[in-house]
């Protein structure tokens, strides 16, 4: 098992606890990544909202490209897998600068592609907002010139939404064949056009019976397509306490879902234009991404049960949330992510 965590670029996850002691900055997360690489996590996910959708509009949200660029810079062994939206980048645009972020990192830089949902989010930043499947459509130009753009010289591409021509981009990313695409998604569109055209699916929070059948689903997908197999990473929120009692504590406090957070109206939007194949409770409401669907809550022999479930369900990264980040990665990492990896040096 591979694990990583997202990072607080939205000073928290927590829909219903204003202030989780982890402010959105550069020097916490600057702080917070060096660290991480210390304690053994293998990759952090840098999410990309110009908005802030965890805390309300009105809070600040950092930029995720920009701030990937300066990690990549301050650290040397950590994964940076950095969410990008095809409709806020030019994709020949954006295979230069992921490429020059896989430059100055030597080959860390990867990729989660998203189809954006937020049509407020758009609208405020005068991007064009489209239907589901036609943002997927989109999306699947937009990876076909940016695996061309990173491959080859003088690539050129006409399609429906992007034209290139005679593309020339150098120096190349490291990363080869090319640096790992991730997506996640759980309509059809996107289902197919991830076992087409990615490397890794990575999926909201859920028991490890139904992610096992996720994974059966896009694995026969991509042995249809003759495509060589991904790798399957899950999201979960942690809360790891010495008993059982303190951990349902934890979690009784931050679930009292109050309906008039900042973040609710926000939610609300992503609920109306996402494709999901399970209604979404208040509870999940609480927290983002499902995570608390996946089960990481209890002792910390509990929770790595847990994580044996996912593993043997075939999934290979865990994709964490931590609340207040750095204490509690400083927890899962001595209490649970040690024994499943005793050879671990204690940081």
């Amino acid at each position: 098992m591979r694990y990583g965590y997202w990072m607080p670029v939205f000073g928290g996850w927590l829909r219903n606890i204003e202030d989780e002691q982890m402010e959105a900055t550069w020097g916490y997360v600057k702080k917070l990544t060096q660290r991480s690489e210390a304690l053994g996590y293998d990759l952090t996910l840098i999410a990309e909202l110009n908005l802030n959708d965890i805390k309300g509009p009105q809070a600040p949200s950092l930029d995720a490209w920009s701030t990937a660029a300066a990690l990549a810079a301050v650290t040397e062994k950590i994964e940076l897998m950095v969410a990008v939206r095809p409709t806020f980048h030019l994709p020949a645009l954006l295979a230069k600068q992921a490429a020059n972020i896989d430059q100055i990192s030597n080959g860390r830089l990867s990729l989660n592609v998203v189809s954006s949902w937020w049509a407020e989010e758009a609208k405020k930043y005068g991007v064009a907002f489209e239907q589901h499947d036609d943002r997927y459509a989109r999306t699947s130009e937009w990876l076909d010139i940016l695996n061309g753009a990173w491959t080859q010289d003088n690539f050129s591409y006409a399609g429906k939404y992007y034209r290139v021509d005679t593309n020339l981009l150098q120096p190349k990313p490291i990363s080869r064949p090319r640096p790992v695409i991730y997506a996640g998604g759980e309509s059809e569109a996107a289902k197919q056009l991830i076992a087409e055209k990615c490397d890794a699916y990575v999926m909201h929070g859920d028991s490890p019976e139904k992610i096992q059948a996720r994974i059966a689903d896009l694995s026969q997908r991509r042995e249809r397509l003759n495509l060589p197999p991904m790798q399957y990473g899950v999201a979960g929120y942690a809360i790891v306490r010495e008993t059982e009692r303190e951990a349902q504590e934890e979690l009784r406090r931050i679930t009292d879902v109050k309906q008039s957070a900042a973040g609710y109206a926000n939610y609300q939007q992503w609920l109306a234009n996402t494709q999901l194949e399970q209604r979404v409770s208040l509870e999940d409401y609480s927290v983002s991404n499902r995570g608390l669907r996946s089960g990481l809550v209890g002792t910390p022999e509990q929770v790595a049960e847990r994580v044996a479930e996912f593993e043997r369900a075939g999934t290979n990264l865990l994709l964490l949330q931590f609340s207040p980040q750095l204490e509690e990665m400083e927890r899962f990492a001595a209490s649970v992510m040690r024994r499943s990896h005793p050879h671990m040096a204690r940081a």
